[in-house]
C-alpha cells in the first residue's frame, strides 16, 4: 500500500534529521522524505500538521503473557497496546510457561504474532534450560528460530561457573546476553531497603543486591569480552559502576524502566500494590541519578517494563501482590515528560526509545569515551538489522506520528492492554499517538 504522511516534523535521531517534510511510503519501505516523486499516487494520506513523525518505538522489556499467562494478557491485546502506544518493536523475555528454551516455542510465538500484523516481536531465549541455572540451552538453534539474545529474565543465576560458560559461548558466536543484575540471596525482598520499608515493615532489597551482581558481571565480561545488556538498572551506585565500565570500554549496554525514572519508594504510600514492581522503587537520589544517566548516555534505553497483572493478583496485601504494571501505552508520554522536566532535547529523548534500543538489538555497544564497538551482527534481525529505530529512504517503514502538545489523562479502564494496573493512573500526560505504521501497514490510527 502507498501512504503519504504530509506536513509533519520528521525527526530521525540516528541521522539527526529534523525538518518539516512529507514522507512517502510504498511496499513497506520509505520511498522519499521531502521530495515526493511526481507520479506517486497514495492510497491513503495522513495529515501530520502540528505532529512529529518519528521512528516507531523499540521497547526492550515487554511481557506479552503468552504462552502460559493468558488470564493476564493475550498476544492480541498486548500488541494492540503496543501500536496504540507507538511501539513497533518489542523484545519479550523468556519467562513464559513453558519457558522459551526450545526452537519450537520460539517459532510458535513468532508465527502467532506475525499473523496479527501489529508490532514486531523479538523473543529472548532462555540462557539455561527452564531458567534453572544448570544447563545451557542450544543457543545456535534458538537464534535460528528467531531469538535476538539470551537471558534469565528475573531469575538470578546463582552458579557463577554456569554464567562464565554462558558468556564464553555467547562471545564465541557473537550473541548478546541480557541480565538483570540481582544477587539472588539479597534480592528476595519486596521494597527497596530504607526508612520507608522499615516503617511499613516490608522486607527490603538493598542496593548491594544490584552492585554485587554488577561487579560479578563486569569481571566476567573482562574475562570473556562477551556482549552483555543490563536490564533495568535501579540505583545511583549501579549507574556509577556502569559509567566506569563504559569508560573502561567494556562491551555493555543498559536500560532503565519508566517506573524507576519517574517514581520513588515514597510513592508506595499506604501499601499501594500498584507500586509493587521489580526492581523495587528506590529513593529520590537513585531516581535523580537514573535520569542523569539516561540523559548523558550512560544508560542506553528507556523501557516500559510492560508486565500486565490481573485484578486478583494485585488485590492482595503489598508483600503478596504480584509485581508488575502495564506500560506500553505510557512509554512515549513518560519519555516526553522526562525530557520536559530535565530539559532534554526532543530528538535526544526520542533516541532513548527508538535509535538507541535498536542499536542494542543490532549488537552495537557505545562506550564513552571510546568509539562504538560493533560485535557480530544480530543474525536474528535479518533484513531489519539496519532499519529498526530509523527513518531513512529505502528503510523499513516503521513510523510513529504523534501530537506532542495533545494532553490526555491515564485512565486504566481505557487502556488497550488486558492489564489495567499502572502506578500512573490519573496522571495528565502530553503526547498522543495519531498513527502507527509497521512495515508500511497502518496498524493504529486514533479515532
Amino acid at each position: 500500500m502507498k501512504t503519504l504522511i504530509r506536513n509533519g516534523r520528521v525527526i530521525d535521531p540516528a541521522s539527526q534529521l529534523d525538518q518539516t517534510a512529507d514522507l512517502a511510503i510504498a511496499d513497506g519501505h520509505i520511498l522519499a522524505i521531502g521530495n515526493v516523486p511526481s507520479g506517486f499516487q497514495p492510497e491513503q494520506t495522513i495529515d501530520a500538521s502540528g505532529c512529529i513523525v518519528a521512528p516507531g518505538l523499540v521497547d526492550l522489556s515487554v511481557r506479552l503473557r503468552e504462552p502460559g499467562h493468558e488470564h493476564e494478557g493475550m498476544l492480541a491485546s498486548e500488541l494492540a497496546a503496543a501500536v496504540a502506544g507507538g511501539v513497533t518493536s518489542v523484545v519479550c523475555p523468556p519467562d513464559t510457561e513453558p519457558v522459551l528454551d526450545v526452537p519450537g516455542l520460539v517459532e510458535m510465538l513468532r508465527y502467532r504474532s506475525e499473523r496479527l500484523h501489529q508490532s514486531r516481536v523479538f523473543p529472548l531465549g532462555a540462557l539455561t534450560r527452564a531458567l534453572e541455572g544448570e544447563t545451557l540451552t542450544e543457543m545456535v538453534e534458538l537464534t535460528q528460530a528467531g531469538c535476538v539474545g539470551f537471558g534469565q529474565a528475573d531469575v538470578p543465576l546463582a552458579n557463577t561457573q554456569v554464567l562464565l560458560r554462558a558468556l564464553q559461548y555467547a562471545s564465541t558466536f557473537g550473541y548478546t546476553v541480557w541480565l538483570r543484575p540481582q544477587e539472588m540471596h539479597l534480592g528476595t525482598g519486596v521494597a527497596a531497603s530504607g526508612a520507608l520499608a522499615t516503617r511499613l515493615g516490608l522486607s527490603g532489597v538493598p542496593v548491594l543486591a544490584e552492585t554485587i551482581a554488577l561487579h560479578t558481571i563486569f569481571d566476567l565480561v573482562r574475562a570473556t569480552r562477551a556482549r552483555v545488556h543490563l536490564c533495568r538498572i535501579s540505583s545511583a551506585a549501579g549507574v556509577e559502576l556502569l559509567r566506569a565500565a563504559k569508560r573502561e570500554g567494556l562491551p555493555v549496554s543498559a536500560d532503565v524502566s519508566i517506573n524507576s525514572l519517574h517514581l520513588i519508594d515514597m510513592d508506595i504510600g499506604f501499601f499501594d500494590s500498584r507500586m509493587r514492581l521489580t526492581p523495587p522503587l528506590r529513593q529520590q537520589r537513585d531516581r535523580d541519578a537514573l535520569r542523569a544517566g539516561l540523559a548523558d548516555g550512560t544508560l542506553d534505553a528507556l523501557v516500559s517494563d510492560h508486565t500486565p497483572v490481573d485484578e486478583d493478583a494485585k488485590a492482595l496485601p503489598f508483600a503478596l501482590a504480584e509485581p508488575g504494571a502495564t506500560g506500553l501505552e505510557l512509554l512515549l508520554s513518560l519519555t516526553l515528560k522526562w525530557a520536559a522536566q530535565d530539559g532534554v532535547p526532543l530528538a535526544q529523548a526520542l533516541a532513548t526509545v527508538c535509535a538507541q534500543p535498536a542499536d542494542v538489538l543490532r549488537g552495537v555497544v557505545t562506550g564513552a569515551p571510546t568509539a562504538a564497538q560493533v560485535g557480530v551482527p544480530n543474525r536474528a534481525l535479518g533484513s531489519l538489522a539496519h532499519s529498526l529505530g530509523r527513518i531513512a529512504v529505502g528503510g523499513i517503514a516503521d513510523v510513529l506520528v504523534f501530537d506532542p502538545e495533545a494532553c490526555w489523562v491515564v485512565c486504566p479502564e481505557t487502556l488497550h492492554s488486558q492489564g489495567k494496573h499502572t502506578p500512573f493512573g490519573g496522571y495528565e500526560l502530553s503526547g498522543k499517538v495519531v498513527a502507527t505504521l509497521v512495515g508500511g501497514h497502518l496498524a493504529y490510527r486514533a479515532e
